[in-house]
């Protein structure tokens, strides 16, 4: 047993250096490209999750359409972003866009080299589907599915990749030291700007509000589902996160647990304030804030301590709670809080790196509590205004134009009938009994 343990001891010792078995010709590690593949297909796999947290916060008349909405995004983020969006994010050009490198294909490039150009894009659109699905829930339950198909292409196209360069294509914001590991700004603040601005346009669904302007609660069809699609994004961020560091090495278990541990603690945190308002532990709000917490490490999880994410996990999970309420005030009808998530844990992410990241990990970024001034916290801040900027007025018009021809919202007749029967011609429970009032 013992000839037979050091044995296998050094195979494996021989598998993990860096030989000729791991890495071709041209430089390509076999082991980073698989990490980096396992990784997309994780991330891949969260399409799922966004689907059935959508489609469990809403209403039952309207799962075949969110289920659709989630399951398409993929397809038209692949091909739009193999034809369009990786040249304009990755190809040569410019700070502030790439102009080549359309079609990705054997002569495309890559910012790194211990992987194939391939392994790279396929991770890379992995992100920016996950970007198009952040908006899906928010305007859910009104929103023509044409209208949605048209805004997400566009976005994956130019939106999503023109800020995406800026940040991790060379541009700008990431020549001035602007630190966004793995997307607080770069997918989710994107996605929640998109949303935001959508939002405004549509308008609240029937019935969310009163005469008197208080808001009522629509609860959503079931729980159980909403849950599942919480763990399996929970599980689709140990490849978003760690996966981004883009090789096997040992930065990607520290930065698991930075992940894991923020989720964690905005779990606790979300749970803590929920139930200190409303008097009972809001499942709904528990998911919501393990999201939080994740959306809101993305950014810093390389660059913090486990002190660190903790702290951030049980500052988003506080967060997602109050800006439910504050965006239900504001008439702002979000059916998922997707904007408590995605947008404003994308923007607590993107600071905290300027206050917490620690000296001594990647690219040095330094923190101002520990002893690093206000240079990175500016940088940060300087980010997420520009790119909230940027996308805002660029969401605003896409979606008013797709307003002022085709229309952005169903009929009140198809809205209180359900997206099912109106917009898709099939019931998600076909058999059952759907209430189909205003409320």
């Amino acid at each position: 047993m013992r000839t037979s343990k050091n044995a296998g001891l050094a195979v494996a010792s021989v598998l993990l250096s860096a030989t000729p078995l791991f890495a071709d010709d041209g430089g390509i590690n076999l082991v980073d490209t698989l990490w980096v593949l396992v990784a997309g297909f994780l991330v891949f796999f969260m399409n799922a999750g966004f689907a059935f947290v959508e489609t469990g916060f809403t209403r039952a008349k309207n799962t075949v359409n969110i289920l659709a909405k989630n399951f398409i995004v993929f397809a038209l983020a692949a091909i739009a972003y193999w034809a369009i969006g990786y040249g304009f994010m990755f190809g040569d050009g410019n700070p502030f866009v790439g102009l080549t490198s359309f079609l990705v294909g054997e002569k495309s490039t890559a910012p790194v080299t211990n992987i194939p150009v391939f392994a790279f894009f396929f991770f890379q659109l992995a992100f920016a589907a996950a970007g198009c699905s952040i908006i899906s829930g928010a305007v859910a339950e009104r929103i023509k599915f044409l209208s949605f198909i048209i805004f997400g292409t566009l976005m994956v196209i130019f939106i999503y990749p023109v800020t995406g360069h800026w940040i991790w294509g060379g541009g700008w914001l990431g020549s001035i030291g602007f630190h966004d590991f793995a997307g607080s700004t770069a997918v989710h603040s994107v996605g929640g700007w998109c949303a935001l601005i959508g939002i405004m346009l549509l308008g609240p669904r029937l019935g969310k509000y009163r005469q008197d302007g208080s808001p009522k609660a629509i609860p959503g069809h079931s729980i159980p589902l909403a849950t599942l699609g919480g763990f399996i994004l929970w599980l689709g961020w140990f490849g978003f996160n760690p996966g981004s560091e883009l090789a096997m090495d040992a930065n990607v278990p520290r930065i698991a647990l930075t992940t894991g541990l923020a989720s964690c603690t905005g779990i606790v945190s979300a749970m803590t304030v929920s139930w200190v308002i409303s008097g009972k532990p809001d499942l709904s709000m528990i998911i919501n804030g393990c999201l939080a917490g994740l959306v809101a490490i993305t950014a810093p999880c390389a660059v913090v301590t486990t002190v660190g994410a903790i702290i951030i996990g049980l500052v988003a999970g506080s967060l997602v709670v109050f800006s439910v309420y504050f965006f239900d005030k504001l008439h702002i009808d979000d059916p998922v809080g997707a904007l408590s998530v995605h947008l404003v844990n994308g923007i607590w992410g993107t600071l905290a790196v300027g206050l917490f990241a620690a000296p001594g990990y990647v690219d040095n970024v330094n923190g101002l509590l520990y002893g690093g001034g206000f240079k990175q916290l500016t940088t940060q801040i300087i980010g997420v205004v520009a790119v909230g900027a940027f996308v805002s007025v660029m969401a605003l018009v896409i979606w008013s134009i797709i307003k002022a021809t085709y229309g952005l919202r169903v009929s009140r007749e198809e809205e209180i009938g359900g997206l099912d029967i109106g917009e898709m011609g099939i019931e998600g429970y076909s058999g059952f009994q759907i209430f189909t009032t205003e409320s």
